[in-house]
């Protein structure tokens, strides 16, 4: 018998005012699943995380999460899950290591049990070289560490991320991710929003796409790029007079031009003869090319095709 989601969301609805924020979602999220909210400003996510979180109400519906009515029992969802923030929330001028032991402390762990776990948190996320340095000399990315450190003192059952990587540095970003990959890998539920498709499309089991209140989308990362028709066939040119060539030829078929790049995108869906054909029209006129690409979708793709008409 298949277990049951441990987030299972129902019909939920939120509104402010006339302004109705969530319209009537419908979600669920497995146990060990890292399961991604995409959507433009505005639509929804952080309500939908603050509802979760039980730091809001909601108007209608009904949500259940590790088998705890969130309505009904609030205190029994915060018992299983936590939240990391967009921002880091350390004390800058304690060191990491005494972060960890107040938060322990305040967990109600005692003093051994709270050492204890200072250690293993300092290890697992590679900040026991740092950890009697004050957190207000971390790079941004070690603090981002200690702080989801933080979240994982009490063994929640599910992590909520809220844009966790924004304004880190790549190097910083991928290191994240690592831990995110352990976490669901170790049997964590990851919730995670994001502004960074990349991040969605390289983490995520599962996505949804939310816009104006309602799931617009949801599946893998593959099934949703496969929303898209076709390919897309990218002709490069050398320099701006073959480019500015290039753009005043009729090729007979619809195309976007990205002068900073001196590039022209065109829609395929047989890449072999749009090829032949984008090549025959450029060579018939000396115009050449000095770059060929064939284009997959992107979660980029489908994100603006799901949203930019909403």
């Amino acid at each position: 018998m298949q277990e049951p989601p441990i987030i299972e969301i129902r019909n939920l609805r939120k509104a402010f005012g006339a302004h109705q924020v969530l319209d009537g979602i419908d979600i669920n999220v497995h146990r060990g699943e890292i399961f991604a909210l995409l959507g433009p400003n505005g639509a929804g996510k952080t309500t939908l995380v603050n509802i979760l979180t039980t730091l809001l109400h909601f108007d209608s519906g009904e949500v259940t999460i590790a088998g705890h009515d969130l309505q009904r029992h609030p205190e029994a969802v915060r018992q299983v899950m936590s939240l990391t923030g967009q921002f880091a929330a350390v004390d800058t001028f304690q060191t990491g290591q005494e972060n960890l032991m107040m938060m322990c402390r305040l967990a109600h762990l005692d003093r051994n049990a709270a050492r204890s776990r200072t250690r293993e948190l300092l290890d697992q996320f590679d900040l026991t070289d740092a950890a009697e340095r004050s957190a207000g000399r971390y790079s941004g990315g070690m603090r981002r560490r200690l702080d989801l450190a933080i979240s994982l003192i009490a063994n929640p059952q599910i992590v909520v991320l809220d844009e966790p990587t924004t304004g880190l540095d790549p190097q910083s970003r991928l290191q994240l991710w690592d831990v995110v990959r352990q976490l669901a890998a170790n049997g964590t539920t990851i919730l995670l929003t994001t502004q960074y498709l990349e991040e969605a499309d390289q983490l995520a089991d599962r996505i949804a796409v939310i816009n104006g209140g309602r799931v617009v989308a949801e599946g893998t990362a593959p099934e949703l790029k496969r929303r898209i028709e076709g390919e897309h066939i990218e002709l490069a040119f050398a320099d701006v007079p073959t480019f500015s060539s290039a753009i005043h030829l009729d090729f007979g078929v619809p195309f976007m031009a990205d002068p900073p790049t001196l590039t022209l995108r065109f829609h395929a869906t047989d890449s072999v003869q749009t090829i032949r054909h984008l090549l025959a029209q450029t060579s018939e006129h000396q115009i050449p090319v000095s770059n060929i690409a064939i284009v997959k979708p992107t979660l980029d793709d489908v994100f603006i095709s799901l949203t930019a008409n909403r």
